[in-house]
């Protein structure tokens, strides 16, 4: 995949995030999480990618979400077989509660080099670069704690875990708590929670519980790019789930999926913040129809990660 691609990217993601931000803290989840796609979508217009998303917002007939399957791009003469993994609003509530943390994220991959997951949830585990070699899904979390422990020559109790604040993971909980680990909950967001377990900076060393399988392989992409680790198991709510994995091409749906069964091959990742959080800072609405951007594009073929700042004139290129 050309390099020039991610700054292309980037351009969506902006025009996704400023578009949701304009709804901080309106409770209006679905209104933000729609100014998204419909930005996001216009934007890759005016990309000459002949893209397939892969992972969307759904099915074909919950349009007009960025359903899966769904092509996107310009698809003009020469343009690259992609496909694609996003969430034009990660973290709908965070933007309609005025909370902490959501972005609007794009990861891209060569055609076939991304798990096709469904709309189901992934048990997941994910460390930053210094804890690569330490975790494994099929470990409990304890033994996931301690060897992330040895691994960072930390004690136990100054290992902090990032966890999604819900009634599934009352267990989880439990079970750090008891060990002495410190814990960070948050109230939406994995991908970026992910993340933060390659920043050092962040205070998180370790991501443990239960979301969403598509966000799984987006939140793997980031992590290819920066040389950290994740792994996830598909955790189905019913038989149904577990068929349509089947159908969407999961030869085992038992199976538990490491870094490169979710993505393969040089991909890239990009995303711009909508609020405030620990991964990049959110939108801002400046006098004279101006705002500015936040924004992170990774590539795992260089390893390279940039920060973009953008200041965009919206009364001369409306987003």
């Amino acid at each position: 995949m050309d390099r020039n691609l991610a700054l292309e990217f980037v351009r969506i993601t902006e025009a996704a995030a400023i578009a949701s931000a304009r709804w901080l803290g309106r409770g209006k989840s679905d209104e933000a999480d729609q100014a998204a796609v419909d930005a996001m979508r216009k934007a890759f217009d005016s990309v000459n990618v002949d893209g397939t998303v892969v992972i969307g917002e759904g099915e074909r007939d919950e349009a007009p979400m960025l359903y899966i399957g769904e092509k996107v791009g310009a698809k003009l003469v020469g343009a690259p077989q992609i496909d694609i993994a996003l969430d034009p609003l990660e973290g709908t509530s965070i933007c309609a509660n005025g909370g902490v943390g959501a972005i609007s994220v794009i990861a891209v991959a060569e055609k076939g080099k991304f798990l096709h997951a469904p709309d189901t949830y992934m048990d997941k585990v994910a460390v930053g670069p210094k804890g690569v070699g330490a975790v494994g899904i099929d470990k409990t979390p304890t033994e996931n704690i301690k060897a992330v422990a040895e691994k960072l020559g930390k004690s136990v109790d100054e290992v902090t875990v990032i966890i999604l604040d819900r009634p599934r993971h009352e267990d989880l909980i439990r079970e750090v708590r008891e060990l002495g680990s410190r814990i960070r909950l948050i109230s939406d967001g994995d991908v970026s929670a992910a993340i933060a377990t390659a920043d050092d900076d962040s205070g998180i060393d370790l991501m443990l519980g239960i979301g969403g399988a598509p966000e799984g392989v987006i939140a793997a992409a980031a992590m290819k790019c920066v040389g950290g680790d994740f792994q996830g198991k598909l955790k189905f709510r019913n038989d149904g789930e577990r068929e349509r994995a089947i159908k969407m091409g999961v030869t085992n749906p038992e199976k538990s999926f490491m870094l490169g069964d979710l993505a393969s091959g040089p991909v890239m990742f990009v995303a711009t913040g909508v609020t405030d959080g620990p991964f990049l800072e959110g939108v801002r609405f400046m006098s004279g129809h101006r705002a500015k951007t936040y924004s992170t594009v990774m590539r795992s073929k260089s390893g390279t990660t940039r920060q973009v700042e953008a200041h965009h004139k919206l009364d001369i290129k409306p987003l």
